[in-house]
């Protein structure tokens, strides 16, 4: 009973956090790339951290927050790491880090994991980022574009993002 009360909570924190983003900034240039990644499923963070120059981006200008199922055996000192610890019941996020992650106002942002994940969805949507991407199965509700690919192949997604971001008139010559 507990655990349905907690997700009733969590789900109707993250509604009002998705109703309340600011839209206004969408169509905007893009000069900051985020990308929330669930470290659990996808491991290749240097290829993130690497695709700025594949976006006519500097490497200061690129930034990966990542995701870990907690483990009482496994304790992290990276700073840009957030654990399901992180998170009170009603969403809300006690992680310094990723707090100031999510205050910072990235062009695009890049939601790279698979289907509805609780505790990325939620930061999804508490983040300030202007134009959000997200990789297919996702909560379309948290996203301004959605890219069927499979997390496996990292550059067939960094071809279609660069694709649709230059479609968009978000990379201009880039």
């Amino acid at each position: 009973m507990f655990q349905t009360f907690k997700q009733r909570s969590f789900e109707k924190t993250m509604a009002s956090e998705i109703a309340k983003r600011d839209c206004s900034q969408i169509n905007s240039e893009m000069h900051t790339l985020g990308f929330l990644v669930n470290e659990d499923t996808f491991k290749e963070l240097d290829a993130l951290l690497e695709s700025y120059a594949y976006f006519g981006l500097q490497p200061k200008d690129v930034k990966v927050f990542t995701f870990v199922t907690y483990s009482k055996k496994a304790p992290s000192l990276r700073q840009n790491q957030v654990s399901n610890k992180d998170f009170s019941w009603k969403g809300v996020i006690t992680n310094k880090n990723a707090v100031e992650f999510l205050d910072a106002t990235f062009d695009v942002l890049v939601g790279y994991y698979t289907n509805e994940h609780r505790y990325l969805d939620m930061m999804m949507a508490k983040s300030k980022a202007k134009f959000k991407v997200g990789v297919s199965k996702a909560n379309p509700d948290l996203y301004d574009l959605l890219i069927d690919v499979s997390l496996d192949d990292f550059g067939k997604f960094k071809t279609e993002l660069k694709k649709y971001l230059t479609v968009l008139g978000k990379l201009k010559n880039k």
